[in-house]
């Protein structure tokens, strides 16, 4: 069976603000561990920092990391790369968000 290039399903899905996001995502950067699990109805993880290297990097350590989501529907990742007491780099995949509906 050849799948349709053209056809776009359309599938409802609640956004989470960003900023409540954000939030949790610093809660448990405070905290230094390890976590997986669901958030706001979403998969997420976050993995702490660790001194050293990824694979195949000239980073001298790995950064701490979370995300949220699904890249290929709705996703979001927050990346501490310049260091564990500096901003994150974040990442918003929603390429595929046709249109926000408001709550009624």
């Amino acid at each position: 069976m050849t799948i349709d290039d053209e056809f776009r399903p359309a599938i409802p899905v609640v956004i989470p603000d960003l900023q409540d996001v954000r939030e949790f995502a610093s809660r448990l950067h405070l905290k230094n561990e390890d976590w997986q699990g669901d958030a706001f109805g979403w998969d997420a993880e976050y993995h702490s920092s660790r001194p050293e290297s990824p694979e195949n990097s000239w980073m001298t350590f790995t950064p701490a990391d979370f995300w949220i989501g699904d890249a290929s529907i709705w996703g979001f990742s927050m990346m501490w790369e310049d260091g564990d007491d500096r901003p994150p780099a974040e990442t918003i995949s929603d390429w595929n968000v046709v249109e926000e509906l408001q709550s009624v």
